[in-house]
């Protein structure tokens, strides 16, 4: 359970170090990170468990590359409900396992969408199904410059280095 989302200000060198060690590499065995940053794995562990449930860290996951399991077009859409249909297209977009991540935003447009399909027919097929409750803009992926990464870590952290 979360008890506070702005925790970084509580975050000390040693909490720090142990993000960046599990973002770098989220399978490091607790010996191992207690190593490398200098602490017995009991205690590694403890402060481990306290960043989860302080919610600052949410959960653990592989990437999987979209191409090498099926799915090579990537598209980024922009959906815009009609008017009373907010929830119904959350709940829609919410259903839809093609819809990979949504985040609500501000602005003409109250979602923004990523989601990975086989083919141009099964993005056609995801804008039909949206099209009666929302229209969308949709753009297709070309290329990612910046992969998905952790926003950066409080200054605190910013020349602190892990031993090798």
């Amino acid at each position: 359970m979360r008890r506070n989302h702005n925790v970084s200000a509580g975050l000390d060198e040693v909490d720090v170090l142990i993000l960046k060690a599990l973002v770098e590499n989220a399978r490091l065995p607790i010996k191992s990170l207690a190593s490398r940053i200098g602490l017995s794995s009991p205690s590694t562990a403890e402060r481990i468990r306290r960043l989860e449930e302080a919610g600052v860290i949410e959960g653990y996951s592989a990437r999987l590359n979209p191409g090498a399991v099926g799915l090579p077009l990537g598209v980024l859409m922009r959906i815009r409900p009609m008017p009373g249909e907010l929830s119904r297209v959350a709940k829609l977009l919410a259903k839809k396992s093609s819809i990979v991540e949504c985040d609500r935003v501000t602005g003409d447009d109250c979602f923004v969408a990523r989601a990975f399909v086989q083919t141009v027919d099964e993005l056609e097929k995801l804008i039909d199904d949206l099209l009666p409750y929302a229209t969308t803009n949709t753009a297709i992926i070309q290329s990612s410059p910046v992969k998905r990464r952790v926003p950066g870590f409080p200054p605190l952290g910013s020349n602190l280095r892990l031993r090798s």
